[in-house]
Order: C-alpha cells, then structure tokens, then sequence
C-alpha cells in the first residue's frame, strides 16, 4: 500500500495510505488533508492541486502531459521546477511519495 506524505507550507505533516491507482489529490480529498482544493475534482481543468513533489520522487513518476505542463502556469502560487498537479499522479504499490501543498491554491 502506497504511503503519501503531504506538507504543509508552514512544515506540518500527515502521513496517509493510499490505494494503487487513485491520484494523490483523491487520496488528499479523501481524508480531509488540508492545502488541496481540488475544485475541478481532477478533470485537469483548474489548478487548484497544485503540489511540489519531493525531488527524490520525481523520477518515479509518469513523465508530464502537455495539458498538465499548460495548466501549471495557472495556479496560484508560482511553479517550481518540481510542480506537479496532484490529479495527474497516480499511485502505484511500492511507491511512496512527497508532496508539498504551496501557501494557496485560489
């Protein structure tokens, strides 16, 4: 069971299992994690799940979407080499994650 610690961006940390296949955002919805917004409920249509992944974990993931890689220039707070949309990743056994969640998401 995939095992995804998400930060705040004041430091504070949740760790939460996961399911193989859900997005880090459903998880983060799922359990009331705080920093995910998520408005578009992960049709890539909104931004507001913005996270910065763990650099260790960046090449673990699928590589990013042309559609993902435009819409990241819409959040809230600026993108960072390491800025993903938490809807786009999926998560696999084995493979846990981190994710950071920016000061805002609207």
């Amino acid at each position: 069971m995939p095992q995804i610690t998400y930060t705040d961006h004041e430091g504070a940390t949740r760790v939460v299992d996961g399911v193989a296949g859900d997005s880090v955002m459903e998880t983060a919805v799922r359990h009331g994690v705080p920093g995910i917004v998520a408005e578009c409920g992960g049709s890539l249509s909104c931004a507001t799940c913005h996270v910065f992944v763990a650099e260790e974990d960046l090449d673990r993931l699928a590589p990013m979407s042309e559609m993902e890689d435009e819409m990241l220039y819409g959040t809230a707070v600026d993108r960072e080499e390491n800025s993903r949309l938490s809807c786009q990743l999926r998560l696999t056994d084995g493979c846990d994650l981190h994710v950071t969640t920016p000061e805002t998401q609207v």
